[in-house]
């Protein structure tokens, strides 16, 4: 019998980018505010520069499947300064059809689409008002349709490892993430050190999420679909400390800001009450930074609570 000859699978080609805008976009159980933040933590690592926009769906979460339950988190990163996390993405990444048409119209033409087909039956279809699948009424040829079965594929990769089908299936969104770090060129290893020890008490869910990101990773290798890696190298960035300030600690920091700016008072409400905040406590004034012989209003920057 013949020995069956080696065959050298040919590397990927690599295409420069200066800029690119991201979008991860699911229910508000898939995990895309996880999902974003740790792929905006890995570009961090490159030292790109970035802008992130996280999109809550209400408090009250909707039932799964429907426009209002749509959660997503949009990443803008660059070799350059940026001010924004961008108009438009030019990556969707949809774990379900409402997460397709909730942000379809945002997309410019041309742009690429990632779609969890495992999601796509006629009961979730129902859900957000279409009666045939876009993905296959052609409404979607405009744009560069990827279609990949998250879900099973994710289960899949963890057979082995005896883990709960509920829990194998809410690890998908660490599939998705391995896929878009290595279509993006991005660093792995800080991701898995953080599952370690975000799961320290499960080590059945670190496996689990670790394979499920691993299993990502080797798809976008392996697969014909994506033909293309993509590299954004690093911006050109001034020496010095640099935060990483996100979500409601960013929101919060930037009220601040314009209130110190606009010189205007700062009103804050918030909940729960403490008893360090209670009604009545009168506010400490202080010096005003540009105006050392004046003070602050004592409305500034003080928590005022009303009762529920």
């Amino acid at each position: 019998m013949a020995e069956q000859a080696e065959v050298d699978v040919p590397a990927k080609r690599v295409e420069q980018l200066d800029r690119v805008v991201i979008r991860f976009a699911g229910d508000s159980g898939d995990g895309m505010q996880l999902t974003g933040d740790r792929f905006t933590s890995e570009t961090a690592q490159l030292g790109n520069d970035i802008s992130t926009l996280p999109n809550f769906p209400a408090e009250i979460r909707a039932p799964a499947g429907t426009l209002p339950g749509v959660s997503s988190f949009q990443v803008h990163f660059a070799d350059y300064d940026i001010l924004t996390p961008g108009d438009a993405p030019n990556v969707l990444v949809a774990m379900n059809p409402a997460a397709l048409k909730a942000n379809l119209s945002e997309l410019p033409a041309g742009a690429d689409l990632i779609v969890n087909t495992d999601e796509f039956t006629k009961r979730n279809l129902a859900k957000v008002g279409y009666a045939v699948s876009p993905l296959e009424d052609g409404s979607l040829e405009g744009y560069s349709v990827h279609p990949v079965a998250l879900t099973s594929m994710t289960v899949g990769a963890l057979a082995e490892l005896n883990v709960p089908k509920k829990d194998a299936e809410r690890a998908k969104n660490m599939f998705a993430l391995g896929l878009l770090s290595w279509l993006y060129s991005r660093p792995y290893e800080s991701t898995l050190r953080f599952l370690e020890r975000k799961f320290a008490k499960r080590p059945e869910l670190v496996a689990a999420n670790k394979a499920a990101f691993k299993a990502g990773w080797n798809f976008g290798e392996t697969t014909e679909d994506f033909a293309v890696r993509y590299e954004v190298k690093p911006a050109k960035m001034l020496p010095g400390r640099y935060r990483n300030i996100t979500g409601n600690a960013a929101l919060a920091l930037g009220i601040i800001a314009a209130g110190v700016r606009s010189e205007l008072p700062v009103f804050l409400g918030a909940y729960p009450i403490t008893p360090a905040s209670a009604p009545g406590r009168p506010p400490a004034c202080r010096p005003r930074p540009s105006r050392p012989t004046s003070t602050w209003p004592c409305t500034a920057g003080t928590a005022r609570h009303r009762s529920r």
